[in-house]
This record gives C-alpha cells, sequence and structure tokens, in this order.
C-alpha cells in the first residue's frame, strides 16, 4: 500500500516534487529555529562580558558645595562627573578638593576628623590632606583638584 501512495505521489503532474518541497522547508524552518536559539544563548553572554561603554564627563568645573555646608575640620562627598570627589576644611579653614577613589581597589575614601587624615575602609588605606599616600596597600596618590570660592559656592576645577 505504501508503494501504491508513492507512485501516486510522482505520478501527479502538478506537484512532481510535493514529498521533497515539504523537506526542504522543514530542513528550513529547524534551521533557523536552531541559529535563533544559539543567537538567544550567546548573544547576552556576550553582552554580559564585554564591558558597557563609559563616556567620560567632558566636566572641568563643579559647584562641590556651599561654604555653610563644609564646617571646620570636616569633609564632604560631592560629583565630579561620574567619579566622586571629596572637599575637606581643615582645622586653619583651608580647603582641599580631591578624588574621593582609593587607588588601591577604587572604593570611596572619606575624612577623619580624629586623625586630620583621609581614609580608605576597605583596606585601611591612608593619607594625608595634599593627597599624598602615607599608609596602607595604595600605590598613588590621589588626585588633587583646585578649589575657588565663589560667593558662597564652593568651585571644584581639574587641575
Amino acid at each position: 500500500m505504501g508503494d501504491i501512495a508513492r507512485e501516486k505521489r510522482t505520478e501527479n503532474p502538478e506537484y512532481p516534487e510535493q514529498g521533497t518541497s515539504r523537506r526542504r522547508f522543514l530542513d528550513y524552518l529547524l534551521g533557523t529555529s536552531a541559529i535563533a536559539t544559539l543567537g538567544a544563548i550567546v548573544y547576552p553572554i556576550f553582552r554580559f562580558m564585554s564591558p558597557p561603554q563609559v563616556i567620560e564627563s567632558t566636566e572641568n568645573s563643579v559647584v562641590a558645595a556651599k561654604l555653610s555646608e563644609v564646617p571646620v575640620n570636616s569633609g564632604k562627598i560631592f560629583k565630579f562627573g561620574n567619579k566622586p570627589g571629596i572637599l575637606v576644611r581643615t582645622s586653619a579653614g583651608e580647603l582641599k578638593a580631591l578624588s574621593a577613589v582609593c587607588t588601591h581597589l577604587e572604593c570611596i575614601v572619606q575624612y577623619r576628623p580624629d586623625t586630620k587624615q583621609i581614609w580608605c575602609a576597605c583596606h585601611n588605606g591612608q593619607y594625608n590632606l595634599s593627597g599624598k599616600n602615607i599608609g596602607g596597600p595604595p600605590p598613588r596618590p590621589l588626585e588633587e583638584f583646585k578649589v575657588n570660592i565663589r560667593g558662597d559656592d564652593v568651585v571644584v576645577t581639574r587641575s
């Protein structure tokens, strides 16, 4: 009985390659779905493994704080582009601005009024008020910024 059905299919003059075109269509569907599935698996992995494009801010100057917001012998973290900065008012009333990113493992530093130093809590990194590394594992000093006062605003500028 199977031979008769096969003969009728091949004898039909209207559809001579009916079985072959169905098979090609199914092969095409299976192939494209396999490629699409593979792409759906590989693409997120690739995007996760490649680092994002971070555009560096072109800001060279920023208002870090109001003068009244930074009391004597204290520090304040401010945003400078896409990285934080730290504004310190010394015991003598002088204002210093430095990068707030530790040069060891890029933790955020803070001002310690008891020791009058900038301190990284992650691995006990210590910097003096000029940004020089004086203790702990940090390999380089902090980047220092220029400080200007305009009225009540404290303006920090890249050197």
